[in-house]
């Protein structure tokens, strides 16, 4: 997920990017921007993408909280559908991992045991599902590599993960970035917490956008905030509601606890894979 509220107010995709786990950072605009030239923020936008609280990152830009846009996005051409004006209902994006049945591989690097056993959870949720995709732990070089960063709070807000969308190639996005920071998860992380917002982050590395992409504040509070079509597309999943999902795995913004995959999410699953 991406985004947590701390205390006094604690807050999950790369175009093949994107990306989980909601509640994460959102630094404030006028810290965030000094190091984001006009001409970046200018391409954000035809993106589809809040140029508000861009953060530059090695590797490209994060948006909208838990979102990595690489240099290869910006440049990209907008061509994806068109967005669906509804209310909060499960969305993928035009690119998703292809070359079906298929195992991916996911390894973890230099994280604590509760990371560790925490990725261990979140495959299992996945593979209970028996879809055509199927996750399989790996001591290293894994199709999905699960990294750690350490980055305090700013303007309330602290990130929680980030990750991205699958490449135009079919491939899952490679790396979800998890916070080790105390303020992020506590000084010793609940696994179910925290298998949580990795079940999220991967939810974006197949293609999964946010359920409620047009309207981040269902989830994360604050103003009303359309991520747009961000150039990757928000495409409905048949079968899907079309009114507010207040649990589904894909919200914008992490509830500090142990999110679960509710029924529409199940559909949206097997719907794609």
């Amino acid at each position: 997920m991406t985004l947590k509220k701390l205390p006094i107010c604690l807050l999950a995709g790369v175009l093949s990017v994107a990306v989980f786990s909601c509640k994460k950072s959102e630094r404030a605009t006028e810290q965030a921007q000094t190091t984001v030239s006009q001409q970046v923020l200018d391409k954000i936008d035809k993106l589809g993408f809040s140029t508000e609280n861009v953060i530059a990152r090695d590797g490209g830009y994060l948006v909208e909280g838990d979102i990595l846009l690489t240099d290869e996005n910006l440049s990209a051409n907008v061509n994806s559908p068109s967005l669906r004006i509804a209310e909060d209902e499960q969305y993928r994006t035009t690119n998703l991992v292809t070359s079906l049945p298929r195992t991916i591989t996911v390894s973890v690097s230099n994280l604590t045991t509760p990371y560790s056993q925490a990725t261990d959870v979140a495959i299992a949720r996945y593979n209970a599902q028996n879809l055509r995709i199927t996750f399989q732990r790996v001591s290293s070089g894994g199709n999905i590599t699960i990294v750690g960063f350490n980055e305090g709070p700013s303007g309330g807000y602290i990130t929680l993960g980030s990750a991205g969308f699958p490449t135009s190639s079919g491939n899952p996005y490679n790396q979800i970035r998890m916070n080790t920071n105390a303020a992020a998860y506590g000084s010793n992380p609940d696994v179910n917490y925290l298998a949580s917002v990795l079940t999220h982050e991967m939810g974006h590395c197949i293609g999964f956008r946010h359920t409620d992409y047009m309207n981040r504040a269902f989830s994360c509070g604050g103003k009303k905030s359309n991520e747009g079509n961000a150039g990757v597309g928000a495409i409905l999943i048949p079968g899907t509601p079309s009114k507010a999902d207040a649990n589904s795995w894909m919200l914008a913004c992490s509830n500090g606890g142990n999110r679960l995959f509710n029924a529409n999410d199940i559909i949206a699953l097997n719907y794609l894979y």
